[in-house]
This record gives C-alpha cells, structure tokens and sequence, in this order.
C-alpha cells in the first residue's frame, strides 16, 4: 500500500506536519502553553524540558525530536536566563531545513507580549510548512514503529502484546524499522533475545542493557511491577516480562540504540532507556510517555501502546495507537482504545488477525486517519533529565 507523506531535506517522509512550540526551561512553560492554547489548532503541539540546568541528553534528545520528519516547523520559547543552549538547538532546525523562531521572554516585555509574539510566530510557521512540505509516495518501508507497554493484566501476554509481535514481524518483513523498549520490564528474558541478535556485539548490548537495568532497579529499591498490575492479574515479575518481551515478535534483533539515535537500516532494535552511569535518583525511566517520547527521539512515527487495565494518553508529535487486551477494559473504555486484542480471549479472532488489524491500522493511520488519543486531543509529553553513553558501532547494522 502506498499513502502520501512529507519529505524532509534529510530523505525522511513525515506522516503528519506539526510545529512544535517548546519550552526550554519550566518558567517558559506557561507562555509556551497560551501560545499553543491561543493557536487552537491540532496541528501545533506543545513540548519542552523543564530543567534550569544544562543536560546533554536533553540537547540531544531536542535535537532529535524538533528535527523528527513529523515536525515542519518549530518555535523556541526562552525565559532567556536558562542554561539550556537555545542557539545551538536553533541552529539544529535551521541545518535540517525547517523553519525555527526563538522567543526570548525576557526580551520581549513579558507574558503578555511573549504571547502575542509567539501566536504570530506559530501560525506563519504553519503557513510555510503548509506551502513549501513536499507530499510524496510513502510505503511501510519508510516507518519507523516503536511500542511499548502500559497498565498490563493478565491478558497483556496472551493477547495485545504477542498481536503487536506478530505485526512487528509483518512489518520487518515489509522493510520498515521497529524498536521495543522496556529493558526494566524484561529483565530473565536477556537469554532468549540474545538468541536473536544477528551479530555477537548485538548480543552482547542486550545482555548489557537487561543487566544494567536490574542493577539500577535494585539500588533504586523498586521494578517495574505495580500494585495494579497484581490487580489486573498478573502473579509475578517473571510473568510480566515474558509479556512484555513478546511484544518484540520473532524477527532477528539487528541493533541497541539509546535515546535519541537513529537506526541506521531497517529491521528490528531494542531501546536501551535506563540512564548510564550510577543509578541516581532524579533520574526516572519508568513513565509511558517518557518512554514514548524517547521511541520519537529515535525516529518512530507512531507507537503502539498495548494496556489490559485501560491508558488514555497519547503524545505530541507522533500518533500513539491504543491497543487493549481485555475485552471488558475495551467495552469500558472504547472512545480511547484503537484495537480490542480481547477479541483473542473470546474467541472471535485468533493472533494473527488482530497482527493483521494492527498493521492496516498502522497504514490507515500513517495515511492521516486520526488515532483515538490524537482526535481526543492527548499530546503528552514528558523529558527528564539523565544522562546515556554513545551506544558502540556494533550496536549498529551498516546501512543497505
């Protein structure tokens, strides 16, 4: 199936055109909030980092995100004292090709006339992105999909999640890019996916990130099992994991990334997104959105959220597509789920065509039909601080 998208100067097609209004430090966040409230229009999203202090995985991590084939356009909103490095993240836009205004607070007068400025900025970037974004063929080779689990039951394992790895396999048989996360939540399944891996340096990542991810959830004293998660079912870590791991489907695993890098060829990658280093506090990584924004950082243009207990967030940028595995959670929460995987449980479809629905879903929503979070109006965001190594050049397949 062929659908049309928008070609960025870098090669990469887009599958919305957003402009991106961003905060870079939390005393611009309001301003940065009117402006994108005032614009009233579904096309301008906000997002932002909150810290005064300078970050280097935050100046990547915007970097990456202000310049995601989604985003056409993109306002800097500055209180003007903050340590971030507003002039090298515009001078990122700019390289890429996409429009950028920077607003300084501090020396526009204030709130108000920030504001004001800022509404003007926003909508004549709208104007250009409108008029000069090439619409081009796109294909299920030019995605990059990422997934990722929330609010899981004890049907997340045996319905949504092994859906979404039956469609991730479709589509790397497709030629399109996949990426699943999670480290946290897979730790014991590092054997089996090391299996997978197409090179020893790969194997080795893997083995590397689900270590690391148990050593930092030990010194932080919890993991990633929830009291809810019991509720819903689930009897033990061990459990949980092998759920989330079968998200990944059964394709080989060509390449680790970390946050903010981009695969270098299709096929399918793990998102390492526990913080290296020493585990410090402040540095959180369990969080859906957190985790969303970090699969778009890397390049996804939408992800696929599998939930048994019921989500009703979403993300800026980058559509999210809601995928239940409980049909008493889908006959509940029906305006927010995408696809009720809980048809499985019932008996009125099998794995593979729930996989099937997930994939046309995919195609249906790449095209431009709105996913349930994004006609709602969900635009979640969220970028914290911590901090990654480069992950090494084996991590990586060499490009075709």
């Amino acid at each position: 199936m062929s659908f049309q998208g928008y070609l960025r100067s870098d090669g990469r097609k887009g599958i919305r055109n957003v402009i991106a209004v961003v905060y870079l430090v939390e005393c611009a966040h309001h301003v940065a909030r009117r402006i994108v409230d005032r614009c009233d229009d579904p096309d301008v999203h906000l997002i932002g980092f909150p810290g005064c202090y300078p970050n280097a995985y935050a100046l990547q991590m915007m970097k990456a995100l202000t310049a995601h084939p989604n985003v056409g356009g993109v306002v800097l909103v500055s209180l003007g004292c903050e340590s971030f490095n507003r002039e090298a993240l515009a001078k990122h836009i700019a390289a890429s090709g996409r429009p950028v205004e920077t607003l300084v607070i501090q020396q526009v007068g204030g709130t108000r006339s920030a504001i004001d400025r800022g509404v003007s900025y926003a909508r004549a970037l709208k104007e250009i992105a409108s008029g000069t974004a090439l619409r081009v063929p796109m294909q299920l080779s030019d995605l990059v999909v990422g997934t990722i689990c929330g609010g899981s039951d004890g049907t997340s394992g045996i319905t949504a999640n092994p859906a979404v790895g039956r469609a991730f396999d479709r589509l790397v048989v497709a030629g399109a890019t996949c990426i699943f996360e999670e480290t946290g939540e897979m730790i014991g399944c590092e054997g089996p996916m090391a299996v997978r891996a197409t090179t020893d340096a790969v194997s080795q990542a893997i083995v590397a990130a689900i270590g690391k991810a148990e050593m930092y959830y030990r010194a932080m004293g919890f993991g990633s099992f929830a009291p809810g998660n019991a509720e819903g079912g689930l009897s033990s870590q061990e459990e949980k994991s092998a759920g989330a791991y079968v998200k990944s489907g059964s394709s080989p695993i060509v390449g680790v990334i970390k946050p903010a890098e981009q695969p270098t060829a299709p096929g399918l990658y793990l998102l390492d997104v526990v913080p290296d280093g020493p585990p410090k506090f402040g540095f959180p990584n369990i969080s859906d959105n957190a985790e969303i924004v970090e699969l778009m950082a890397c390049g996804a243009h939408l992800t696929l959220f599998t939930t048994g207990r019921g989500s009703v967030v979403g993300s800026a940028i980058a559509p999210v597509i809601k995928i239940t595995g409980n049909p008493d959670t889908y006959r509940r929460m029906s305006e927010d789920m995408d696809v009720n995987a809980g048809r499985i449980l019932e008996g009125e479809a099998e794995l593979d065509d729930v996989a099937q629905e997930i994939v046309t879903l995919v195609e249906a929503i790449a095209s431009g039909q709105l996913s349930k979070s994004e006609a709602i109006g969900h635009r979640e965001f969220i970028l914290t601080y911590k901090s990654f190594e480069p992950s090494g050049p084996g991590c990586f397949p060499r490009s075709p």
